[in-house]
């Protein structure tokens, strides 16, 4: 009676038992998986902090490396003249030629990089005027010169307006009468005259400034500008026409680098593994087993000294007169033990 008394509220127990065992397995689960999914959150994080960081460096030395190896691709100045008109002659307004003197620095650095072949052309602005038509071709002269004055390259190149016939001329100014009224447009000629097809500029002695003289001093000009293009080959040509695709394989390149160099780092740091030999230092220091070995012959070497620095020999005789009377009573109980059997 007393069994099923004790065995009852367990039967009625175990139910809720299981329940709570359930449950506590249930909220375990619950735990590790939420444990599991905030591990990975964290590991995300981490790794699109990597990439991103990565990306950026990456980024970050491809522009570096386009902006320090790419010079400039093109130069524009205004060329302003000045002559003299002092002079007493009746035919002519000038008593000089035209001359204009063009720095080629900005922002106080060189407008030409050293090793890079280069295009100068004068773009000249002229009024179609019978003056000019009358010109004919003129020569215009330029000159380099170095900070120091030394001349580093001269040209000379002709130039000449497009002919235009008299009636080519009227049949021009009445189509584009209204133009000419309003101001949109203006009777004039765009001339380009090239200076230089292939300048490369001395490393020794940079062109500072170059000086443009206009051989003529009958000429009549609007404006003029210097305009100066760069001739891009190889490489240079690669990332100045397709800067796109430059840019991708540049920064893919960078970025696939300092990622091999962070999984490196990474197994050679937190799982560390050792990818080369042991190495002695260079300033002397002795490698573990030269230590070891070297500690163990000092060990014995002491030990031997030991033994053999005794006090004197006065002492190592008290020490075996000592020894021998401590053996000698076993003797003569022996002795005494053969003596009583006889």
């Amino acid at each position: 009676m007393d069994e099923e008394t004790y065995l009852g509220p367990d039967g009625a127990k175990d139910p809720f038992v299981h329940i709570s065992r359930a449950l506590r397995g249930l909220q375990d689960a619950v735990a590790t998986a939420i444990a599991h999914a905030r591990q990975r959150a964290v590991q995300g994080l981490v790794l699109f902090f990597i990439v991103t960081l990565l990306f950026l460096i990456a980024a970050f030395l491809y522009s570096s490396f386009y902006y320090s190896y790419m010079p400039l691709a093109a130069f524009n100045a205004p060329v302003h003249y000045y002559y003299r008109t002092d002079c007493e002659s009746p035919s002519s307004f000038l008593c000089s030629y035209p001359v204009a003197n063009i720095s080629l620095m900005r922002n106080k650095k060189h407008v030409l990089t050293f090793g890079q072949a280069y295009e100068m052309s004068l773009q000249l602005e002229m009024p179609d005027s019978p003056t000019n038509q009358e010109l004919g071709m003129f020569m215009i002269k330029t000159t380099c010169y170095s900070q120091a004055g030394r001349k580093v390259a001269s040209s000379a190149r002709s130039g000449m307006l497009r002919y235009r016939s008299d009636l080519l001329r009227y049949l021009g100014t009445l189509l584009f009468l209204p133009a000419f009224l309003t101001g949109v447009a203006e009777q004039k000629q765009a001339l380009q005259v090239e200076l230089f097809s292939d300048f490369t500029d001395d490393p020794y002695f940079p062109s500072m400034t170059a000086v443009i003289e206009i051989l003529s001093s009958k000429v009549q000009i609007y404006s003029s500008q210097l305009v100066i293009h760069a001739h891009f080959t190889g490489v240079r040509y690669l990332l100045f026409n397709f800067p796109l695709l430059s840019t991708i394989v540049g920064v893919s390149t960078n970025f696939i680098f300092l990622s091999v160099v962070f999984v490196l780092c990474y197994v050679r740091l937190v799982l560390r593994v050792d990818w080369g030999p042991r190495q002695i230092a260079s300033d002397g220091l002795l490698s573990d087993w030269d230590k070891n070995t070297e500690n163990n012959q000092q060990e014995e070497g002491g030990d031997a000294a030991g033994a053999e620095n005794l006090t004197s020999p006065s002492e190592a005789s008290e020490v075996l007169l000592a020894s021998s009377k401590e053996e000698v009573p076993p003797r003569r109980a022996h002795s005494q033990r053969d003596a009583k059997e006889t």
